[in-house]
């Protein structure tokens, strides 16, 4: 760990419970944003590489009520 988050640290634990609580929330919610973001990334790329398969025609879709039948046992999977 680098000398200035040390410091940071230390100084951090000096502090009553309640400020300490308040800092790590804010830490805590800043790396969850940055994880939200990669995850909001990764799910475009996902939509964008799905759709130019359903242009290209390399998938079939289905649709949502047939989905649904499926799904509540009233209908077989077509083979």
């Amino acid at each position: 760990m680098d000398t200035l988050a040390e410091g940071i640290i230390a100084q951090a634990l000096q502090m009553p419970p309640h400020a300490r609580a308040l800092i790590a929330e804010r830490l805590l919610l800043s790396l969850e944003a940055e994880s939200d973001m990669e995850v909001e990334v990764a799910w475009q790329q996902e939509v964008q590489h799905r759709m130019k398969e359903v242009e290209k025609g390399e998938i079939v879709c289905i649709p949502w009520e047939q989905v649904l039948q499926r799904l509540r046992g009233n209908a077989h999977v077509a083979s």
